[in-house]
């Protein structure tokens, strides 16, 4: 049982449960009574339990570890008052192009709805000077690589990395770098060097390879399951446990994709995240109201596999799952949203700023550029109020201290606006949340 607003997680059994159901809508005596004629006798369940299970469930509500009341409101939208202005991460989208041709990317192969393009090292090195210059105090900076595909220029990937580490020590900055790819292109010096600089790689993997095959395909329309998947697994052995994951999409083609991660962990894999597919209603690719139903049912096999396999001494992480029931996020930060838009922006190749990689292309959302800076503040205080209390329909959801108010883009291409509410992304995001818990609650109860 989640107490909301505390965060506090009660391993219950049925009598606490119902009482718990009860409590704030019937006196003691009603609850009591209620309780001794449902359960007096069953499994040798006596009268002083129930009364003991009802005097903890008081104590508990005393402790503020249940129906603790949600005082957070007033907080909302002051983190990011507090830190305005101030960017710790940009996603560099250093190749509009890409050598695959999936048919459900959301970047329409990487052109992003534009021209191809790549990034020239004078675009990429005014990124970096831009959020040096605008990071404040901060001391960790974040950049990610993407496309398309950017080890298609990869020669300026490294001498932005070069470029950086160069003023590390002078600017007062850490640089944390990501690189995402498709796999085609790596090689040993990508290996070398990614391992070496990065502090994390998304690799790209839909699993099994009929699935992978299915849209990962080259502009032949041949298939890359074969010539990717030896390159991955020697680049993750070569990784000596630094982060890494392999990042897969399920659609209607594998709503089934427990399969696909079964088929990671096969090939060696164990960081692992499978996501569903972002496109139009209408899309082939689209999950479908059956398709729904099965990918539930699939999150819930997920985590029952998960412990099975640490039962095996074979554990596994699935992205979605990762959570931290005694600490995680301030309070601040799980109300205030996404930072996109405020403290995370993506440029293209041509330095133009959008609130993230989900936005580019869109001419409404173009917040500015890196010489100039953000230029269009309207836009950019419309994510400045994205909070989990913007979105009307989140107030009574008991996830809503996990996802922050979801995803502005999934919200914006769904609803037409960065707050309203993705109603299939709510679904799954609330019943992944709710294999996490029960995952984190049963490795701590050693099950």
């Amino acid at each position: 049982m989640l107490d909301v607003c505390s965060g506090s997680v009660h391993v219950v059994d049925e009598v606490a449960y119902d009482i718990i159901a009860l409590f704030e809508e019937k006196c003691r005596e009603d609850i009591l009574s209620e309780m001794k004629e449902k359960y007096l006798g069953r499994d040798g369940i006596l009268e002083e339990d129930i009364e003991e299970c009802y005097t903890q469930v008081e104590s508990l509500k005393n402790s503020g570890k249940l129906f603790a009341p949600d005082t957070f409101e007033p907080m909302a939208g002051k983190l990011k008052q507090k830190t305005a202005g101030v960017v710790k991460a940009l996603c560099l989208h250093v190749a509009h192009t890409c050598n695959l041709n999936c048919s459900y990317c959301f970047a329409s192969q990487g052109k992003y709805h534009g021209d191809r393009a790549v990034m020239s090292f004078d675009v990429g090195k005014q990124a970096l000077d831009f959020l040096v210059a605008n990071s404040g105090t901060r001391h960790n900076l974040e950049v990610d690589f993407f496309g398309g595909e950017p080890l298609m220029n990869f020669e300026v990937v490294k001498e932005l990395v070069a470029y950086a580490r160069s003023i590390e020590k002078e600017k007062g900055k850490n640089f944390r770098f990501t690189l995402t790819t498709n796999g085609v292109l790596v090689d040993d010096d990508v290996i070398e060097w990614a391992n070496r600089e990065c502090s994390n790689v998304v690799l790209s993997l839909d699993g099994r390879k009929e699935i992978h095959d299915r849209f990962r395909v080259d502009y032949a329309g041949n298939g890359s399951w074969e010539k990717i998947v030896p390159k991955f697994q020697k680049f993750v052995e070569a990784r000596g446990g630094k982060e890494y994951y392999m990042r897969g999409t399920f659609t209607h083609a594998n709503p089934d994709f427990l399969k696909d991660i079964e088929t990671m962990l096969e090939l060696g894999f164990n960081e692992l995240s499978m996501e569903p597919v972002v496109c139009a209603a209408d899309d082939p690719s689209a999950l479908t109201e059956e398709d729904m139903a099965l990918v539930m049912d699939q999150y819930e096999k997920l985590a029952e596999l998960m412990l099975q396999r640490d039962k095996e001494g074979k554990p596994f992480t699935f992205y979605h799952y990762m959570i931290d029931l005694t600490g995680g996020p301030c309070i601040y930060k799980r109300i205030s949203g996404c930072g996109s838009g405020t403290e995370y922006m993506a440029v293209t190749p041509w330095g133009d700023l959008y609130p993230c990689h989900q936005f580019v292309g869109d001419e409404h959302f173009k917040l500015g550029n890196i010489w100039d800076g953000v230029t269009n503040t309207e836009v950019q205080n419309e994510f400045a109020a994205c909070n989990v209390y913007a979105h009307p329909e989140c107030r009574d959801c008991w996830a809503r201290l996990y996802c922050s108010g979801g995803c502005a883009a999934n919200a914006y291409h769904a609803t037409g606006s960065v707050t309203g509410v993705y109603e299939d992304g709510c679904k799954l995001f609330r019943k992944r949340m709710e294999c996490a818990i029960m995952v984190a609650i049963a490795r701590a109860l050693g099950e």
